[in-house]
């Protein structure tokens, strides 16, 4: 059997999970967060930083256009949920976040 290539550093690849009924709102609301070395995911604000305090990360309201258009980071996940129908919405996690994810769930 052949080992599987292991990723380069450059890498796009994610994962794609719809929720609910998926993409059916016009708009949506994106929350970002972001992995950190130790397993934890913690909420990014909009401009890329950690919120401080008990502040708490500001909501991004983006169209479908837009939702369709999202890539997120190697150690990041991206949820849009709809405003409208609130049952539908997708979440984009890097395949950096997918392999501590993985490996917690692995080690227990």
């Amino acid at each position: 059997m052949q080992a599987a290539p292991a990723q380069r550093g450059d890498s796009s690849n994610f994962l794609i999970q719809f929720v609910g009924s998926g993409l059916e709102d016009d708009q949506f609301v994106v929350e970002q967060y972001l992995s950190q070395a130790d397993g934890d995911i913690v909420p990014v604000d909009v401009a890329g930083v950690r919120p401080k305090g008990r502040r708490k990360s500001r909501l991004t309201l983006v169209l479908l256009k837009a939702v369709v258009k999202l890539r997120p980071a190697r150690d990041e996940v991206n949820i849009a949920t709809g405003i409208k129908l609130r049952n539908c919405g997708v979440q984009l996690w890097g395949w950096r976040v997918m392999g501590i994810f993985v490996e917690r769930g692995l080690n227990g």
